[in-house]
């Protein structure tokens, strides 16, 4: 079996805002096969950088784009291609947009292999330590306290035992912080899981303030309170002794920087599919995390294609419980897959079909896609 053709599909909203919510626009990659087999990967990242990583043409050896490194190329030699477009785009990559774009491809060859055996990613992960999980709704602050307490009412209403808010206003003002984590623990109650998302809005100063502020919210962990880059502001946080877990990772592309954000102290680690170079990547960092004895969880803010590709990934790990599931509901969201993966008596369950266990909704790529 070889490759034979590329497809980098970009999609995007007639309306697309700077709101932190990646489901705006996403890259659809899929993969075509002389057998007839297809396989589907998605990448997160500036979609328009990413596609002319994977569609440009040779430049020089080390130097071409990421279709010309697979083209060709037996799909089941899934870790070869992987370093075969890692030292292909060596001049202009190595991090970032690049592993990032890498993501889609990488993805696209695990359903390919998936479906030509007859099995589920994850077992080909080596996986199946979980088969469901707890999901927890993922969603962004609303504009004022208020709206952030009824969006956890309705979520909890919907069934939900576990939500994470983020972004939005945090990080405007110590009253506006405190009021709307406020706001958040008493929308969802006493009995709900509660995480909160500070997107990178902190020095390391205020992040350990606001860690010790939010103790009476009882929250199960906070993510991202400091720039990705901040990894000694890392070290000094967890070395404070926060009354909660430290969460973060989801910035990062790179397994060395990767572990060395879990030696800072971090008890979290938050690994997206979709942006560190696929699946086996992921599983790299995800066992870091378990040989460090951290829980590693998902991070998910994409379409069904990312719910599913991570389903599989965390279904392959010994040290995971929660999954990420992004609750926006635009029509990429909820409606680029066929499946639309449904909570289950408050669980998500790992899909079992060949491959990845999707399908495009080709009505949702005719109507978005981007000429």
């Amino acid at each position: 079996m070889k490759i034979t053709r590329v497809e980098s599909i970009h999609l995007r909203l007639p309306d697309v805002n700077d709101r932190a919510d990646g489901s705006q626009e996403t890259l659809v990659v899929r993969l075509h096969t002389d057998d007839g087999l297809t396989g589907i990967g998605e990448v997160d990242s500036s979609s328009v950088v990413a596609k002319a990583i994977i569609d440009a043409p040779l430049s020089h050896k080390i130097a071409r784009g990421l279709a010309e490194c697979v083209l060709g190329q037996d799909p089941f030699e899934i870790e070869r291609l992987i370093h075969r477009m890692y030292e292909g785009s060596i001049f202009f990559g190595r991090h970032g947009a690049v592993i990032q774009a890498m993501s889609g491809i990488e993805i696209a060859l695990w359903d390919i292999v998936g479906k030509a055996v007859g099995r589920p990613v994850y077992q080909l992960l080596g996986g199946g330590f979980r088969k469901s999980f707890r999901p927890y709704a993922s969603i962004l602050f609303g504009d004022t306290p208020d709206q952030t307490q009824r969006i956890a009412e309705e979520l909890v209403e919907r069934g939900f035992r576990a939500v994470k808010f983020g972004w939005g206003p945090l990080g405007e003002s110590e009253a506006s912080d405190l009021a709307h984590v406020r706001a958040a623990r008493a929308g969802v109650g006493p009995d709900v899981d509660l995480m909160v998302d500070a997107g990178l809005c902190w020095d390391t100063a205020t992040a350990i303030r606001r860690a010790r502020q939010f103790e009476p919210f009882n929250l199960t962990w906070l993510e991202e309170p400091l720039h990705p880059d901040n990894v000694e502001g890392y070290a000094r946080l967890c070395d404070s002794h926060p009354p909660m877990r430290i969460a973060a990772g989801e910035e990062i592309c790179d397994i060395a920087e990767m572990r060395r954000l879990m030696d800072a102290g971090i008890d979290v680690v938050q690994v997206d599919v979709t942006r560190v170079g696929g699946l086996a990547r992921a599983k790299r960092m995800g066992w870091d995390a378990a040989e460090r004895h951290r829980l590693c969880v998902n991070h998910s803010y994409k379409t069904g294609i990312n719910i599913a590709a991570s389903l599989h990934f965390v279904a392959a790990l010994p040290n995971t419980s929660y999954f990420e599931y992004c609750v926006e509901q635009g029509p990429l969201r909820t409606s680029l897959t066929i499946q639309d993966f449904p909570i289950t008596n408050g669980r998500i369950n790992v899909p079992e079909e060949p491959g990845l266990g999707i399908e495009l909704n080709e009505e949702i790529v005719k109507k978005y896609r981007v000429p």
